[in-house]
């Protein structure tokens, strides 16, 4: 299942989004607020809350994210997977989030250093953002190195991040100016991708929905 999201570095840009959702009529999205301070995320949410959106699988959460936002997604939006990142073991910010281990999600960075805090026995598994695995299978980097030593255990792939690549950086985009950012799933094993895959762009909704019919019907995961 690929879904779109709900993306953006301010809380404006993603009740932007929310608003095209609505004149769209989507009831179905990934949502990342790993910029949006917590001050500016009940906007947000209010906002998500009388928009046609009921379902949110995914939810990209940070470092100030309380146990009473994890329950408010798990209960009106049925999330499933609250995706974080390698720092949030390492400066132990997964400690407050006790009694949903189970529903978080690992996104490996690709800087070639993985804490000794990081363990995703821990948790529900990764959340293998794909062009960061790209990245590091590249260079062969420890960030890769982890999550490969794990490819024979299928409990751990369940959600995915989709974003573009560009080979010459050897870096992830999140601005996708032409279809081709997602040839580079063609070179990924099969058994990094999970039961749902989001859209994680800065592209409008309007352009995910074309993305997602691409990747669906010709593209790379069709």
């Amino acid at each position: 299942m690929i879904i779109i999201g709900l993306t953006g570095k301010t809380q404006a840009e993603i009740l932007e989004k929310i608003e095209e959702c609505q004149k769209l009529g989507i009831k179905e999205a990934s949502l990342f607020l790993e910029f949006i301070a917590k001050q500016d995320r009940g906007e947000i949410y209010t906002s998500l809350l009388s928009s046609k959106i009921k379902n949110i699988p995914l939810v990209h959460i940070r470092h100030d994210f309380s146990t009473d936002e994890l329950t408010l997604l798990k209960k009106k939006f049925k999330t499933k997977y609250f995706t974080l990142h390698e720092e949030n073991f390492a400066q132990d910010d997964i400690l407050k989030w006790r009694g949903f281990y189970k529903d978080l999600c690992l996104e490996m960075n690709f800087d070639n250093v993985v804490s000794k805090k990081v363990d995703v026995k821990k948790i529900g598994g990764f959340c293998v953002d794909l062009a960061h695995f790209k990245a590091g299978m590249e260079k062969l980097n420890k960030d890769f190195e982890y999550v490969f030593d794990k490819k024979n255990n299928k409990k751990y792939f369940d959600c995915n991040h989709l974003n573009g690549y560009n080979p010459k950086t050897n870096c992830d985009m999140h601005t996708i100016k032409d279809l081709s950012d997602f040839d580079y799933l063609k070179t990924l094993p099969k058994f990094l991708f999970g039961k749902v895959i989001a859209l994680e762009t800065f592209n409008s909704i309007e352009e995910q929905l074309k993305f997602l019919s691409y990747l669906k019907k010709e593209g790379p995961l069709a």
